[in-house]
């Protein structure tokens, strides 16, 4: 079967051993059992959930005093989750205003609160990201986005805060080296870089809670998930499997340090092809551009059809740009392979030679 080459925003793609590996697991896991139907209480079970925190605790490393969650909800379900176990009552948090999923979090944190934006790059239809903005004396976490998905931007240098630093790093996270002691809160959707939808990481430094005075339901409570290991209800298993699955690549090839080489070269690639090819253009301002959601548009529209008949032609799926914005948007996640790079490159070459 001739590849696809899959530049799907999310859920992304994965490596392909991973994919071998959990399609065997569905059938036969543990004594003929398959993943999907084993207890989470067993030990095979357990096996792998501390596995999955271990990698994630040695690739990002991070020293004690933190705790490492998988939960569920996506980062749309921490958009209030942050809030509610953050923000003391009749109290404020800072957001930085970079895209839609900013924005989405900023609505939820107005449930709670007074919410205080530092920056909002909207005006620019979020192609920059803001810088020299000033913060307020006193205020109970600062939040940002790290990488804009559907805008294609991405924060290089993070803010030095003097209080809670709180980030949603969903499509980004395990791309590039952090310092993880810059952070309080970090969260991510797995469906990016990490794994099938279904789980989210949320890594949390555990002296910040328990301070805001609210009455917090169960569920979403960090502590309760904190005390009950991620299993206060029943785990995502089959994501959370392949999470671990996905982090154990990565270790295998390098870790962070060698992922990140790898992401600058596909994403300097493709981003010299778009501004050396008279056809087309990039739409986030190069000192922001991600490297992870590459996002351009063509510079003349008439060729758009040409242009989609011969990435089906050639087997790239994917490509269209979010239906807000329109263009395209390549996603190159880390198992992205560098040949699918090549690929779209050269059918943007032959376009503009037709």
């Amino acid at each position: 079967m001739s590849k696809t080459h899959n530049f799907s925003a999310g859920p992304c793609i994965l490596p392909q051993e991973v994919l071998k590996q959990a399609s065997k697991s569905i059938l036969n896991f543990d004594n003929n059992l398959s993943l999907i139907e084993i207890s989470h209480r067993s030990k095979p079970f357990d096996y792998v959930m501390n596995k999955a925190k271990s990698l994630v605790k040695d690739l990002l490393d991070i020293p004690n005093g933190y705790s490492i969650l998988f939960l569920q909800g996506g980062a749309s379900l921490q958009f209030s989750m942050i809030p509610y176990n953050l923000m003391k009552i009749n109290g404020s948090a800072v957001y930085l205003n970079t895209g839609t999923w900013a924005s989405k979090a900023i609505k939820e944190a107005k449930k709670f609160g007074n919410v205080i934006i530092a920056a909002d790059s909207s005006n620019s239809n979020f192609s920059t990201i803001p810088k020299n903005y000033n913060l307020p004396k006193e205020f109970d976490y600062f939040h940002c986005t790290s990488n804009n998905t559907i805008y294609g931007t991405q924060i290089k240098e993070f803010p030095s805060i003097n209080g809670v630093m709180v980030c949603d790093m969903s499509s980004d996270i395990f791309s590039r080296k952090i310092n993880i002691e810059r952070f309080d809160v970090i969260y991510a959707g797995a469906q990016k870089n990490m794994g099938p939808a279904g789980t989210t990481l949320v890594i949390i430094k555990d002296e910040i809670l328990g301070k805001t005075k609210r009455e917090i339901p169960s569920m979403l409570n960090y502590n309760t998930h904190i005390e009950k290991d991620s299993m206060f209800n029943t785990p995502p298993v089959f994501s959370i499997y392949v999470s671990m699955l996905t982090l154990k690549w990565l270790k295998n090839l390098g870790g962070i340090s060698t992922i990140e080489k790898e992401n600058q070269n596909k994403a300097d690639l493709l981003y010299n092809e778009i501004d050396n090819n008279s056809l087309f253009e990039g739409t986030a301002t190069k000192e922001d551009r991600s490297n992870m959601n590459v996002c351009f548009k063509l510079v003349d529209k008439s060729k758009e059809t040409d242009f989609n008949n011969m990435c089906e032609k050639a087997k790239i799926s994917g490509l269209k740009g979010h239906r807000s914005v329109g263009g395209y948007r390549a996603s190159i996640y880390n198992a992205m392979p560098i040949d699918s790079i090549k690929v779209l490159i050269d059918v943007m070459h032959k376009l503009e030679n037709n």
